[in-house]
């Protein structure tokens, strides 16, 4: 099974080694993630773990009186993937 991080590209910065010499390094943000799905032999024919990484933005349709969001759905997320999250029990995830 292969192993991966999951990031997301912060930026780009330099440091210096113990030689003095200058190096460009990749700032990373790594998790957290969630198990959104476990996938069987039985079931699926494989096994595999399916995480979510990353908040969906949500779409607020209007406001109230108050000034309270109503908030309807995430962008980019239909009622399957709604109804997958929410067997999860986490948020719509982005990646």
């Amino acid at each position: 099974m292969k192993k991966a991080i999951l990031t997301t590209k912060v930026g780009m910065t330099q440091i210096f080694n113990e030689d003095g010499v200058l190096v460009p390094v990749t700032v990373l943000q790594a998790g957290p993630c969630v198990v959104t799905q476990v996938k069987t032999v039985e079931n699926d024919g494989y096994s595999a773990v399916q995480v979510g990484f990353v908040d969906k933005k949500d779409k607020v349709v209007n406001k109230d009186a108050s000034g309270k969001k109503q908030i309807v759905h995430r962008h980019g997320v239909n009622k399957a993937e709604q109804g997958h999250f929410k067997k999860a029990g986490v948020s719509s995830k982005r990646y």
